[in-house]
């Protein structure tokens, strides 16, 4: 594909190339000093082809340094040791800090570069499918802190994301298709003729005996899916980079799956960032339902996300999830910036208190 540029008042804050396969990634190293690797330690191996592609090259790789990517070690302390780390090797702020794997890997990586001497180079390897739509790009950064999800962070574009769909063929199942909740949230909030051919593919992923093979044939297919939404995305962003108005769309269903995230973490269960989202998507439609936005749309909403393999239906009641809404960072006084789908394709931003949404999501199951 061409590169999908992230423009802010005629410049280019960043760019998103897509490649055939990791050793392409080098081209976009060689003008840095010095490149350090930061790596979820379950794709240590995609870690390790870089570095040996980029040395053969001659770029400069000082290190490689591994994490434990979950919710819990997704902490300011973690983004202190990666600080520690890069003082260590007399890093500086003309040197790269490349993170490679899925959203958490990304958050911690994105965040501890833009604050190391008030900032050096940092770029994405997206090693998942949520990353690849969503997480890797727009700016993003950030941790977790007494239980909130993403409570510590700060936006600042990365000098490129770079995707190839070599690294998801081994992906588990459940892993691929938290990707596919945040995929499906891109074409809700703007469709392209994109929503209906994506729940076509993946309904047929789900479904398949031997996923991996026909993942394989799909790949192309897959691939115009993947670049769309992060057109889209990179196209939200250029348009309202710090989320002050339009890019506040793309928090649909996030209200409900943060607060799904933190009380799941509270009682130690295991439920993703994707089954949360949609979860919280099915949520958010309920409750434009019971304000006369929309008509039957949760009800369609649910038919299709379950035919893509995901969950539907929160394990929470409305006043368990209360308390972590209010204190969601898209509030705004004792209001919160609800984003409501319409229809595919079109979502509204809608101003209630927790109080309001517990009264009118009281009785939905």
């Amino acid at each position: 594909m061409e590169e999908i540029r992230i423009i802010s008042e005629g410049k280019v804050l960043s760019r998103v190339y897509s490649g055939t396969g990791l050793a392409s990634l080098v081209q976009y190293l060689t003008p840095y000093r010095k490149v350090f690797i930061f790596c979820d330690m379950a794709v240590e191996h995609y870690g390790r082809i870089i570095e040996k592609e980029a040395v053969k090259a001659g770029v400069n790789i000082v290190d490689l340094q591994t994490v434990i990517a979950t919710e819990s070690d997704k902490s300011i302390y973690t983004v202190l040791s990666i600080c520690n780390w890069l003082m260590d090797h007399n890093a500086d702020r003309n040197d790269m800090l490349l993170s490679v794997g899925g959203g958490i890997t990304t958050d911690m990586g994105g965040f501890a570069a833009s604050i190391f001497k008030r900032g050096i180079h940092f770029a994405y390897v997206p090693t998942t499918l949520l990353s690849q739509v969503d997480a890797a790009i727009g700016g993003k950064t950030g941790v977790n802190f007494e239980d909130y999800k993403n409570m510590l962070g700060v936006i600042r574009q990365p000098d490129f994301t770079y995707e190839c769909q070599e690294v998801l063929a081994s992906l588990p199942k459940r892993d691929f298709n938290s990707g596919v909740a945040e995929m499906l949230k891109t074409f809700i909030i703007e469709d392209n003729g994109n929503y209906d051919k994506a729940v076509t593919l993946l309904s047929s992923l789900n479904k398949a005996s031997r996923r991996v093979e026909l993942l394989t044939s799909l790949k192309e297919e897959l691939q115009e899916l993947i670049e769309a939404a992060a057109a889209v995305k990179a196209g939200v962003v250029s348009r309202d980079q710090f989320e002050s108005g339009e890019r506040r769309k793309l928090n649909l269903g996030h209200t409900f799956a943060h607060a799904i995230e933190a009380e799941a973490l509270r009682r130690e269960m295991d439920i993703t960032h994707g089954e949360a989202v949609a979860m919280g998507m099915i949520m958010a439609a309920q409750l434009s339902e019971k304000l006369g936005i929309a008509d039957s749309i949760s009800e369609r909403m649910t038919e299709e996300f379950i035919a893509c393999g995901l969950p539907t239906g929160a394990p929470f009641s409305i006043e368990d999830l209360a308390e972590a809404m209010g204190k969601d960072k898209k509030a705004e006084g004792d209001k919160i910036h609800f984003i409501l789908p319409v229809k595919v394709g079109e979502v509204i931003i809608k101003d209630l208190s927790v109080e309001e949404v517990k009264e009118l999501l009281k009785d939905v199951k």
